[in-house]
């Protein structure tokens, strides 16, 4: 799967700590939401975490593909069977708690229990963009599948840097998702907010990238998201986005 053209971080920002910020401009017309947090893309108001989430339906027994390597790969829908995504065997999908009042929410999990990706269907809110920075387009992918009458949504991986902040650990957002919103087109954006337009209003599927997190069997030195987009875990978090589609949709070429 090809990558389009990435745009470099300024040095400052070449070391990326992450929170996701919540505002952007929504595609014209669109009922929108956003994401935020390391947790549920969404949190319903009034809602308490639940200390154990209850498994979301299991994935297809019999894998679509392979990664390229012989890995296998499942296929997860949702429960009201509208959507569809694969996603690494050995990864877990896992339905968020509390349950939403409308719509669906799963986590994606890799091996070790560290959440990947974050999936939410029925978001309806609008969004606002407070102030610009400098941003940066690191890969991007239009993802027809998803098209509707407003557009055509796209997977990008991005990150954003604060000027005013001088830290660069707290400066700095990095996040991977699919929008709807239009790209950037000018040297500044609004923050991060990765949601696209699904009936009957909006959904959100996406995460974040730490370069500074700490886990059992991490490289060394992957500091910059350059280096990160390099790894297997990016490749297969990107299979993974790019694969949503309507359910029933057969997964279309990685």
């Amino acid at each position: 799967m090809g990558r389009p053209g990435t745009a470099l971080l300024s040095s400052g920002a070449l070391r990326l700590a992450l929170f996701l910020s919540s505002c952007a401009p929504p595609e014209a017309g669109a009922d929108t939401d956003t994401a935020g947090g390391t947790q549920d893309l969404v949190s319903e108001p009034g809602s308490s975490p639940s200390a154990t989430p209850e498994p979301a339906n299991p994935p297809s027994a019999t894998p679509p593909s392979d990664d390229g390597d012989g890995a296998e790969w499942a296929t997860y829908t949702t429960p009201d069977g509208t959507l569809s995504f694969d996603h690494p065997g050995d990864w877990t999908v896992t339905a968020s708690a509390p349950a939403p009042a409308q719509g669906e929410a799963v986590t994606v999990e890799d091996g070790i229990g560290r959440q990947l990706a974050s999936l939410r269907t029925e978001l309806v809110t609008g969004a606002e963009c407070p102030a610009k920075v400098p941003y940066a387009l690191l890969d991007s992918e239009p993802l027809p599948a998803l098209a509707q009458p407003s557009g055509i949504p796209m997977f990008v991986f991005e990150g954003r840097t604060d000027p005013s902040v001088p830290d660069p650990v707290t400066a700095s957002t990095l996040a991977y998702g699919i929008t709807s919103a239009p790209l950037p087109d000018g040297p500044t954006a609004c923050p991060i907010a990765h949601f696209f337009t699904w009936p009957p209003s909006g959904a959100a599927f996406g995460g974040i990238y730490d370069p500074y997190e700490i886990y059992p069997g991490k490289p060394m030195h992957i500091d910059t998201p350059q280096a990160y987009m390099e790894t297997e875990e990016y490749q297969r978090i990107r299979t993974m986005l790019t694969s949503l589609r309507p359910a029933g949709r057969p997964p279309g070429q990685r």
